[in-house]
């Protein structure tokens, strides 16, 4: 189709996506992705900010992102095309609202990299001079020094010459590495267990009352959700959509990815944050004088230095040695995703179009080279993993955000449509999952949520550039169906974080629950009855299952040198 409603010709899209991924390869991205350098910082940041039940944190957030992930486990055997959280909006709403949202979504996944480069760098600094120490606002971070900005570019450089040569020799180097990744948080979960009950240098369960179970009470386990990194440590999940164009079995695997992963990696941090909780020396705690004053000699890398405190020198080398494999090979998975998504623009026609072309190894190799450009300048305002975390989270639980509405959508306009996952109770689950990405995003604070409304604005200048350069063929922008109801939202979001900050309005802050539930039902029937012409809907998606079936013409060569 050439029509102003289709996303791209064909001519545009050279080599096609290859299906060279496998359940347990599907699974493993989607693992390897979440357990990045999240679970390095998390489980300290959580416990400066909450206390020990810090752990009701983990979970509730593991629960949250679940109901989000739920959604896309229902759209992506739908729709098995890659970049599937820009591209189901596109499908619903038009250019207008998948830009919105595709565009936040694009930048906080090119950030990714940065911050896994970032949170490597940090426990290297033990060996060089790659960061130093600053205090902002009573907050310590680590930031980059000039030497740690230059190998940050170069590690990221890697990042892209490593997927050019396409998805199967990623999903060959993550398999092995996500099984070390593994290794290692399980044993630091087990060896300080045992150590904390058998060595007289390490904590016990006496920590988790001697200074409070909840010193900054409940509220704090909410607000730990957005800002201590845990909510970031789960965003990984997404991998299991943003290559379902690319798996052998999209029915099967994409489900199983999904939930497989948030599950597994639920139950583990949990209990890393018992373990870690349990393995402070009462002796430094009481020095400490709190858990919001914790600290450690070397407390750039937290888990190194608990496990140096307690005598394990042995498993504090191999906390800094994950301290390079685990960041590096998120970073490595989401320069592949960043890719993908700027693809998905592309192919919906509301960004260049070279950004959809591929390489022959089936790679979009100039999404690539933007992704990398991009994450290269947001080293500059943001030179630190603490700095950069919050906004990261804020942006990409936005962009889910969208995914539980489809869904509704879907089953009122394609109620026959054939759902091999679908999730039971109608839109109980859809709305639960809207609701979670709304109080994620708002217990982030104003100080981070207005970072991220001012980087939409400079999204909406580009786009209105983009629509001036008369020389480009662009598709119908579908502005009165999308802004029909995403502007009221960020809108009504802007004014939710703003006018109810839990930092500054701390008695407002059970208040925000109920807010919350009439911001939610009002944009989730709002944005449901509002929609694109059903004709166009299928027109959009049409093309969509062009492409699938084209990839999938591919299959039968292929059968051989799947991965798993």
């Amino acid at each position: 189709m050439t029509s102003a409603h289709n996303p791209a010709p064909s001519s545009t899209r050279g080599v096609k996506l290859k299906r060279h991924v496998g359940p347990i390869g599907l699974l493993f991205a989607a693992i390897g992705s979440i357990i990045g350098s999240g679970w390095l910082f998390g489980a300290y940041n959580a416990s400066i900010i909450a206390g020990p039940v810090a752990i009701f944190s983990w979970l509730i957030a593991g629960l949250m992102i679940m109901l989000i992930g739920l959604c896309y486990a229902e759209l992506g055997p739908m729709f098995p095309i890659s970049g599937g959280v820009i591209r189901f909006p596109h499908f619903a709403w038009g250019s207008f609202a998948s830009y919105s949202l595709g565009f936040i979504t694009w930048i906080a996944t090119a950030a990714v990299p940065a911050i896994e480069v970032e949170g490597t760098l940090t426990y290297a600094t033990r060996y060089a001079p790659l960061t130093t120490r600053e205090t902002a606002n009573g907050v310590t971070v680590h930031v980059l020094t000039p030497l740690g900005i230059v190998v940050a570019v170069i590690l990221l450089a890697l990042f892209v010459v490593l997927n050019y040569f396409g998805v199967r020799l990623f999903a060959q180097i993550n398999n092995v590495l996500v099984w070390w990744k593994l290794f290692v948080i399980i044993l630091v979960i087990v060896v300080f267990l045992i150590t904390a009950f058998a060595t007289v240098n390490m904590g016990t369960t006496a920590n988790f009352t001697s200074h409070g179970f909840a010193p900054n009470g409940w509220a704090a386990v909410f607000t730990c959700i957005s800002t201590a990194g845990i909510t970031f440590s789960y965003l990984g999940f997404r991998q299991g959509i943003e290559l379902a164009g690319e798996t052998t079995n999209p029915k099967r695997n994409i489900p199983l990815a999904i939930i497989g992963s948030i599950g597994i990696t639920a139950i583990i941090y949990a209990l890393l944050q018992i373990a870690f909780t349990m393995a402070i020396p009462g002796g430094v705690l009481a020095k400490s004088g709190s858990w919001a004053g914790l600290v450690f000699t070397n407390d750039a890398g937290p888990l190194a230095a608990l496990a140096t405190l307690g005598g394990l020198a042995w498993l504090a080398y191999i906390l800094y040695f994950d301290a390079i494999i685990s960041p590096l090979d998120t970073g490595f998975i989401y320069t592949t995703i960043g890719a993908r998504v700027s693809y998905a623009m592309g192919r919906n026609g509301n960004s260049p179009r070279f950004l959809s072309v591929n390489n022959k190894h089936g790679v979009p190799h100039w999404s690539l080279l933007v992704t990398f450009v991009v994450g290269v300048i947001l080293l500059l305002p943001f030179p630190s993993w603490q700095q950069l975390v919050g906004f990261i989270t804020s942006a990409t639980v936005l962009s889910f955000g969208s995914g539980p509405i489809v869904v509704a959508l879907m089953r009122r306009q394609f109620p026959n449509r054939h759902r091999p996952f679908k999730l039971p109770g109608g839109d109980l689950i859809p709305w639960l999952a809207f609701y979670s990405a709304n109080m994620i995003i708002f217990w982030a604070g104003w100080d981070t949520n207005y970072k991220l409304f001012i980087t939409i604005l400079i999204g909406y200048v580009a786009l209105v550039i983009f629509e001036l350069t008369g020389k480009l063929r662009k598709p119908a922008l579908d502005f009165k169906v999308g802004a029909a109801w995403v502007i009221p939202y960020l809108v009504a979001m802007t004014l939710f974080s703003w006018l109810m900050d839990p930092n500054t309005h701390p008695a407002l802050f059970g208040w925000a629950f109920l807010v919350n539930i009439v911001i939610t039902g009002g944009i989730f029937i709002l944005a449901v009855r509002v929609h694109l012409p059903k004709a166009q809907m299928e027109a959009y998606m049409a093309d969509s299952e062009g492409e699938s079936e084209d990839d999938a013409l591919e299959q039968s060569h292929l059968a051989g040198d799947a991965i798993i």
